[in-house]
């Protein structure tokens, strides 16, 4: 069912086209990803189909039983209002209809054949169920928890940051669910655990949604559809963005004299997906298959939740051996246990690192956990509290939110050409035309002359990254780099990082842009503890989210056995040691697990040699140690099984 259909839509502001004869339609459930440079119309497109903005011409047609909404970029709030009073003001008519139906409940009890209450009743549950709101009240609490808001829950939502605000909007238009929903970069001011609770309620709730994002990732995981503006016309791709890179590739293919600089960047794009992601993701498939099959068997032995907690852990804390030849490279940073707080909040405990010369490192985390405060200690702009900090002698690139290192009054020639001249040296030594060197950043040759105040926010971020390139550093720290970056410049980018010699430590919450990048994670856990790790991002956070869920059943099994255990000893007499039959066993096992950890290491030595494996059989030979392996692990957790018994006596 098509709920908005535009059909030839054209807009134009002064001699700018930014659509031209545009045709698009949104179907009931569907989500759509609009993606495209900054300025080419995607914003407009957004205007156009709330009212906003009226297009040229062309036909526009929504169904007018529907509701819209849109997150603003700037929200605002009546006056004197907290942050709940903020998201339940949201919600009145859900909290209506819920009223009303447990009004006419309780009337049918005596009027049970008034059918019009029971046709009433029928709209109303069908109503609530479309918005899931028959818990809203614990929904609001989840939504609170989760979007970090909880601790704000009674502030004046007005005095709360641009950020902070964004997220209570959001919170409330969710929760509300319109029939059709238009968010303009959600994952801004959310970090990654916000950002899979979006995905899951998105998910689970069955939006019909039409979105801008950056985030790769995000739109990989939700959008149904995708949408490229480009040159006033909106091009349609199924799927989410790896299937839109796929897809663009064998169309760009066909276009390769016109569009040789993008065909690169889209190969690499889909070069680092075939090889990158979807290798992680079969090898994620196949331990989630394993996790799974444990989890099940956990249900009835607790003892297989201790053994895929600790390979999980091991997994999570792996360090490959790129760190046994990093002594050879020149150090830039050395800490050693340091402390550092910001009132009575800890924000790093004890953390000893080193940061060689060509490490690339991505800092993640938790909102507040102390990331920022991490790049300040780094740049010498906050001092640690204790412990031991050495820099040497280096230069430092320095990206920040604010962009502290451009002039609003300065023009852009200016920034690049401060002494004259029009042209700028790279930080690999090459020579440049200004023009020609901002061309790769997709700066058009009339803003040479526009001041920088003049630049909207993804603009001046674009000017800033441009800027850093030219400089000659050993070391860029960079904190939140793609924030109001469209798709097209993260991948140019990705591409200037990928090809610096230097250090790199950045702050990112953008999971595509830090598996792409980092080849090592610093990742605040939110309690001070700051955990070094090898691992792409988005496999740590497959693994920490395994890792709860396996707390979370651990703690449900406890129940479950503390609720049984009460229950045998009004029953029978609580054992307090193993019986004969498991003494017995549990004696002999060590032996048996030792002689078979022998026969295994045996069958491995012969089927690497080939005249002890041409004797046998390398079939014959791999059967066995297949069938050994698998009765060494049940004798394995029969034994932790078995001192989980024992322990729980001895306590």
């Amino acid at each position: 069912m098509a709920l908005i259909d535009l059909q030839n839509i054209s807009k134009q502001y002064d001699i700018k086209v930014i659509l031209k004869d545009a045709n698009f339609t949104l179907q009931e459930g569907q989500r759509v990803a609009v993606i495209g440079q900054n300025g080419q119309g995607k914003s407009t497109l957004f205007k156009i189909i709330m009212g906003l903005t009226e297009p040229d011409s062309g036909e526009l047609a929504i169904d007018k039983s529907i509701k819209i909404e849109m997150l603003d970029q700037q929200p605002k709030f009546e006056d004197n209002l907290n942050v709940r009073n903020a998201i339940e003001n949201q919600l009145v008519e859900i909290k209506a209809a819920k009223t009303e139906y447990e009004n006419i409940t309780n009337r049918l009890a005596t009027e049970y054949e008034n059918k019009e209450l029971l046709r009433r009743q029928s709209e109303l549950a069908t109503f609530i169920d479309f918005h899931n709101a028959w818990d809203l009240d614990n929904m609001i609490e989840r939504v609170l928890k989760e979007f970090d808001l909880k601790q704000y829950e009674f502030k004046d939502v007005n005095l709360l940051s641009g950020g902070e605000q964004r997220r209570v909007s959001l919170a409330g238009l969710i929760l509300k669910k319109p029939d059709v929903l238009l968010l303009d970069e959600p994952t801004n001011h959310l970090d990654v655990y916000m950002v899979e609770f979006l995905e899951e309620l998105l998910l689970k709730n069955n939006f019909t949604l039409l979105f801008i994002s950056h985030d790769r990732y995000f739109i990989d995981n939700i959008a149904t559809n995708v949408i490229e503006v480009d040159g006033g016309e909106l091009r349609k791709f199924n799927g989410g963005y790896s299937m839109y890179l796929e897809q663009k590739a064998q169309i760009l293919s066909n276009l390769q004299k016109e569009h040789e600089n993008l065909l690169r960047l889209v190969k690499q794009e889909a070069h680092w997906m075939q090889h990158g992601v979807t290798a992680r993701r079969k090898r994620n498939e196949r331990r989630k298959a394993e996790y799974f099959d444990l989890k099940n068997r956990a249900k009835t032995n607790p003892a297989y939740i201790k053994k895929m907690s600790l390979e999980l852990q091991r997994e999570q804390k792996s360090f490959n051996s790129e760190e046994n030849q990093q002594n050879r490279k020149k150090m830039l940073y050395e800490l050693d246990n340091i402390y550092k707080s910001l009132g009575e909040k800890e924000l790093i405990c004890n953390f000893t690192t080193r940061i060689l010369q060509k490490d690339t490192i991505a800092i993640v985390g938790p909102n507040g956990s102390g990331k920022s405060t991490l790049l300040k200690i780094f740049m010498e702009k906050m001092k640690i509290d204790s412990g031991s900090f050495k820099k040497g002698d280096f230069q430092i690139g320095y990206f920040d939110q604010q962009r502290e290192m451009l002039d609003d009054d300065k023009t852009i020639m200016e920034i690049f050409c401060p002494n004259g001249g029009d042209r700028v040296v790279l930080d690999d030594g090459r020579n440049m035309h200004v023009y020609g060197y901002l061309k790769n950043f997709l700066f058009p040759k009339e803003y040479l002359d526009k001041k920088v105040a003049v630049l909207s926010g993804g603009e001046k971020n674009r000017v800033a990254l441009a800027l850093l390139f030219t400089k000659r550093v050993d070391c860029m720290i960079l904190d939140e780099p793609t924030n109001d970056l469209d798709i097209p410049t993260i991948n140019i980018l990705e591409e200037y990082l990928q090809n610096f010699q230097g250090a790199l430590i950045f702050v990112s919450h953008d999971r595509y842009f830090v598996d792409k990048i980092a080849k090592k994670l610093f990742v605040f856990k939110g309690n001070g503890e700051i955990m070094e790790s090898f691992q792409p991002y988005s496999e740590y956070l497959e693994i920490e989210k395994e890792l709860k869920e396996l707390n979370s059943l651990e703690v449900e099994i406890e129940k479950e056995k503390n609720i049984s255990s009460k229950t045998e000893q009004k029953e029978t007499k609580k054992q307090t040691k193993l019986s004969y039959k498991e003494q017995r066993e549990y004696d002999t096992l060590p032996k048996e697990i030792e002689d078979l950890e022998k026969k295994i290491e045996e069958l491995n030595d012969c089927l690497a040699n080939p005249s002890c494996y041409e004797k046998i059989g390398i079939i014959t030979l791999s059967s066995e140690l297949e069938e050994k392996q698998k009765f060494y692990n049940e004798k394995v957790d029969r034994f932790l099984e078995l001192e989980l018994l024992v322990e729980s006596f001895n306590s």
